[in-house]
């Protein structure tokens, strides 16, 4: 097999493949020969072949941890978790950088560059975004002088978005191949709805304005990917702000007030050209694009509708939606709520967590017309037995699950944010939504702290397996129990790194 050796790489990795097994100096298996930083121009085998190594073990994990809606008043923080299980410090938080002002909500996270910049030599991922849900504030972290010790480099004030994009309530941060930082907004600066994306100078971090011509955000808005290779940008609607912002009511969603569409955009004109309407499709959050970048089908979670829908290129050119797995409905006084996905980066499986139920599931993707249960694990939830959901019918289960408990710690909540590891063989799960919703659901949650628990994976057969050695417990911060809510890898991973 040709090899390239990579001199001066950006970050990242050239491919999923290679990112899978931590390697980039030989050429993906689809493309012998192929200059390192070059696309593939055809799609690549869909499994790792086996005779690559594993790509090197995480270390450590970031994650943001919340005090708004809790009892301790604080600034939200930026925890950093040692997940070495060589390192005398495993499963512990081995630093905390708390941000300078109060009730930020920080939520989600991105980078200043990614693996959709490997072939720019220049370029160096350092910099963590941590945009706020809440106050609108976006900080940015340097994790590049001191990986294990962030510190804060610079604060984008929400003046600043407000008057140049007028744009607020910020969610999902993606790095671009130009070097600039999208992120998407739930809403404009009062509270309503309003799907556009801040566009940030990658080097400065200074706002240049809105991603979207004039006039053309979507009517809500949430996540999004991009795949170049097909001039496509996907969004998602949760709800206006003004509506989601202290709890989840119901009659919102009789009225209307969640988003029920996926918005399809043209890459290159920053326009909106289709909308797809979802069937059974109440609140499609996180979204997902197959990571073979020349891929042009993905899928996205319906939060409320409880399903997957698989989103997909027309021969015209056009997109289309289909329901592709449903979660069967159980008889209860209380509901699903479907918050987060993920694909491995071979592409082949697909996880998604249920917050209110309690269960984490993986799906074997092979055929994505056709997802297969490969593996289900609960992890807490509200239908445990003597938890607050009785559940009165189940086509699932013939009991109501057992409590979950990590070494003498009572889960409190459900799963919800995941991230795999690169090779795919360990899922870290983390149990807070957004601190209001924590508070309506589970005020457990609140008074006891969130944990992030990992899971082992079978790549081959499928399936999971709960690691009983590893609990954070984010009950026994200093300052009182905290939020923790999305995880990153230092190097990227499976929902950071965007391939061209």
């Amino acid at each position: 097999m040709a090899t390239t050796k990579c001199g001066k790489c950006g970050p990242g990795y050239p491919t999923p493949l290679e990112a899978m097994k931590g390697k980039f100096e030989k050429t993906d298996p689809a493309s012998p020969g192929r200059e390192v930083g070059k696309p593939l121009l055809a799609c690549p085998a869909p499994r790792l072949p086996a005779l690559y190594p594993p790509g090197p073990r995480e270390e450590i994990v970031y994650l943001p941890c919340i005090y708004r809606n809790t009892s301790t008043e604080a600034p939200d923080y930026l925890a950093t978790v040692d997940v070495d299980p060589k390192s005398p410090q495993y499963c512990q938080v081995i630093h905390r950088l708390p941000m300078p002002n109060m009730k930020d909500e920080l939520h989600h996270s991105g980078w200043n560059t990614c693996s959709s910049c490997f072939g720019d030599s220049t370029k160096s991922r350092t910099k963590l975004m941590l945009p706020c849900l809440i106050s609108s504030r976006i900080y940015v972290v340097d994790v590049g002088t001191e990986p294990r010790a962030p510190k804060l480099h610079k604060v984008i004030e929400p003046q600043d978005i407000h008057a140049k994009c007028d744009l607020g309530y910020l969610h999902t941060s993606h790095c671009l191949a130009s070097g600039e930082v999208m992120i998407s907004a739930l809403g404009d600066p009062k509270g309503n709805g309003k799907g556009g994306f801040v566009l940030l100078d990658g080097e400065t971090f200074e706002v240049k304005g809105t991603w979207e011509r004039p006039g053309g955000a979507a009517p809500l808005g949430y996540d999004f990917w991009y795949q170049p290779r097909h001039n496509v940008m996907i969004s998602t609607e949760w709800a206006a702000p003004n509506v989601l912002r202290d709890g989840f009511n119901p009659a919102d969603v009789q009225a209307g007030l969640y988003g029920s569409c996926l918005h399809v955009w043209d890459w290159q004109r920053h326009e909106m050209v289709q909308t797809l309407h979802l069937q059974d499709g109440l609140i499609p959050l996180e979204i997902r694009f197959l990571h073979n970048p020349a891929a042009s089908q993905g899928f996205v979670g319906c939060a409320l509708g409880s399903n997957i829908q698989r989103f997909y290129k027309n021969e015209g050119g056009t997109w289309s939606v289909e329901k592709v797995i449903q979660v069967p409905p159980k008889k209860v006084k209380g509901q699903c709520l479907i918050t987060d996905i993920l694909l491995s980066l071979d592409d082949r499986f697909l996880y998604f967590s249920n917050w209110l139920h309690g269960d984490l599931r993986q799906y074997d993707i092979s055929d994505p017309k056709r997802p297969r249960l490969t593996g289900q694990l609960f992890l807490g939830g509200s239908i445990v037995k003597g938890g607050p959901v009785q559940v009165l019918e189940d086509q699932e289960l013939k009991s109501q699950p057992e409590p979950l408990v990590v070494k003498g710690k009572r889960v409190a909540g459900g799963p919800q944010m995941i991230q795999l590891s690169l090779d795919g063989k360990r899922l870290y799960v983390t149990t807070s939504l957004y601190s209001a919703w924590d508070k309506q659901f589970y005020p457990d949650l609140i008074r006891e702290g969130s944990v992030m628990l990992q899971i082992d994976v079978d790549t081959e057969k499928g399936g999971l397996k709960l690691n009983p050695n590893f609990l954070v417990d984010f009950g026994k911060e200093p300052l009182g129990p905290a939020l923790a809510h999305e995880l990153r890898y230092p190097g990227g991973d499976c929902s950071s790194d965007i391939w061209l």
